[in-house]
């Protein structure tokens, strides 16, 4: 594992002051095809050494090649602005571009004029499209050439327009006491904790959160970084909306419950929010304890992908992190995680670690941190800033193009305002004034209702697109007809909801048997309920570990499911995970329900 690791990361191409190596990307990229192969009539295997290489040049995605970018004429210009647009479209603002590059990888650098030269191109490109560029890094690179030549890393961020930054969703879990809520405090507000806790004040919704210290609701902090890469919190914006208003590039924090108690709500974040990335914070001083694990085992089996934050190095020697760090690799690298831990000690390592960890599920980067001396802090900024994300412009597409779909996860009544709901837009795209239906309700119906303004990061907005998360007013409606799990669609969709649903599982654990009759807390995407154990199809029980496709059924109302969606489920001790493989629908008629047995349908 240790020798996979040194290869991703060790390289030939060393930076300039030392660190990691020189990688434009990983897992994927390297799958990915190239274009055009350039020749350079170099003698590529003359010296004993081999030449170093990237991966080659992909079609698809957000990092581009270029050998050099002198002077190019007017026609070639406007063929690598196009070029640069979709190279945006594909990062959804953002695009990396490595100059001095061949399209096949080969790294083979230029002199310092003609950098200089293509720097200056490549900011007329950017000006043109309107974005702007920020150099990552330099490197050196030993080519076959008495003169110094180098090659640069460019970050090329698009000003936003129309309110369509890019938005990444960060679950923060770990164990009670790790520091999640005040290192969270210290990114957004732009100050460091004093020690006794004082930057996750703002954190807290509950007077009880503040006396205990200890988080128990779910919370939504912001950090926003602009075109040019610089942070912007609220040490410069007094209020959300003049942070959406500066940033190119926005990270929402969901701060969950540390605490074993409020698991229900830490699960329940987890699945309904839709996060892109979990960061799991660990405590220096205490090492892997309590819900760490849980938190861990939770983002591996929802599969999401996960960084570490080892917190509080301030309070313990440099031997006692360094033993929390060996820990966590040691539990990353068995079987059961089979993840390569990449330990982030410089700017290069923040940005390889940004580029490795979006392009290859494997990689698991570690930042080791202080919320006090502020120590290391700056590497995580750079982590954020760099981070891409995980679906392309054409994924996105796909999903605006079909039908709308909201998930329900808030309910909120507001002064002169009247009801409101907060979730995520899975599908479609939702405007001010839309009709939409919301269900089913406990008799399986669903309710006409119109949407009358959109908030998204606390700042007004007219049109929500697919995988953002906003809050909708609803004016007058009913505020005691809605509930968490329900769904917000187009009249057009006639969902399909059930009481009685199939699933392919897996026992995690059990501390006995598992059989029928069983009741457990199914976690469905937004969905949370009570449900029954009617039959374990080919058994008569199961035993942690074993798999098996169970028959579950809700015990007080029908939901919305889908088929294929990633299920979870507890009870005390018991846990297990699986996915949705059929459903019983049901229709709802004026008379009340009715049972549809249609193609590919559960049956009795």
């Amino acid at each position: 594992m240790d020798s996979r690791v040194s290869e991703l990361f060790g390289g030939c191409c060393r930076p300039v002051g030392g660190g990691g190596a020189l990688r434009g990307r990983g897992g994927a990229g390297a799958g990915g095809g190239s274009r055009g192969k350039k020749k350079s009539g170099r003698n590529r295997g003359g010296k004993a050494n081999n030449p170093p290489y990237l991966p080659p040049e992909a079609e698809d995605g957000n990092i581009e090649y270029k050998l050099k970018l002198v002077n190019p004429s007017q026609y070639r210009f406007e063929h690598l602005v196009t070029q640069m647009k979709w190279r945006l479209q594909e990062g959804r603002g953002e695009a990396v571009y490595q100059i001095g590059v061949e399209d096949n990888g080969l790294l083979v650098g230029l002199s310092e004029e003609e950098m200089r030269a293509s720097l200056k191109t490549l900011r007329r490109m950017a000006e043109k499209v309107g974005a702007d560029i920020t150099i990552l890094r330099e490197r050196e690179v030993d080519y076959d050439s008495d003169v110094p030549r180098k090659i640069t890393e460019v970050l090329v961020r698009k000003v936003p327009d129309n309110q369509q930054f890019l938005d990444l969703r960060v679950a923060v879990l770990g164990n009670v006491d790790s520091g999640k809520s005040t290192l969270l405090g210290v990114l957004t507000q732009g100050e460091l904790d004093n020690g006794r806790g004082r930057a996750r004040l703002n954190l807290f919704r509950h007077l009880h959160e503040i006396q205990s210290g200890r988080t128990s609701s779910i919370s939504f902090e912001i950090l926003g970084f602009n075109s040019k890469g610089e942070v912007v919190n609220y040490s410069d914006s007094r209020t959300a909306e003049e942070i959406c208003e500066s940033s190119s590039k926005m990270i929402t924090f969901i701060d969950l419950a540390g605490h074993h108690k409020y698991l229900k709500t830490t699960i329940f974040g987890l699945t309904s929010y839709c996060p892109d990335f979990a960061m799991l914070v660990v405590s220096a001083n205490t090492g892997i304890a309590g819900t760490t694990r849980e938190h861990l085992g939770l983002a591996m089996a929802l599969k999401v992908p996960f960084f570490i934050v080892v917190s509080k190095v301030d309070l313990c020697s440099k031997a006692t992190g360094e033993r929390t760090v060996k820990q966590l690799e040691r539990i990353l690298k068995q079987p059961g995680c089979n993840k390569l831990p990449l330990l982030v000690n410089s700017d290069d390592d923040a940005v390889t670690a940004a580029q490795q960890f979006a392009q290859s599920p494997n990689i698991t980067p570690i930042f080791t941190l202080s919320s006090v001396s502020g120590e290391n802090l700056d590497l995580l900024k750079v982590f954020l800033n760099i981070l891409p994300p995980l679906t392309n412009s054409k994924e996105q597409e796909e999903l605006m193009q079909q039908l709308t779909e909201f998930q329900v996860d808030e309910i909120y009544t507001v002064p002169e305002v009247g009801t409101v709901v907060g979730g995520t837009l899975s599908s479609g795209i939702c405007r001010e004034g839309e009709s939409l239906v919301v269900g089913p309700t406990d008799d399986g119906k669903f309710l006409q209702l119109k949407v009358c303004s959109i908030q998204r990061n606390r700042s007004a907005c007219r049109v929500l697109r697919a995988g953002q998360a906003a809050t909708l007013a609803l004016g007058p409606f009913d505020r005691s007809l809605l509930r968490k799990g329900m769904v917000m669609v187009s009249p057009e969709m006639n969902p399909t909801i059930c009481s009685v649903f199939e699933a392919e599982i897996v026992l995690l654990f059990h501390a006995t048997t598992f059989r029928k009759g069983f009741q457990v807390t199914v976690h469905v995407g937004n969905v949370r309920q009570t449900a029954i154990v009617e039959k374990i199809h080919g058994k008569d029980k199961l035993r942690t570990g074993e798999k098996a496709v169970v028959r579950f059924r809700f015990i007080k109302h029908p939901e919305y499911l889908k088929i294929g969606a990633k299920l979870l489920f507890r009870e005390g001790v018991t846990k297990g995970i699986g996915h949705v493989t059929d459903l019983q629908a049901i229709t709802t008629e004026e008379n009340g329900l009715e049972e549809t047995l249609g193609n590919g349908r559960l049956t009795f």
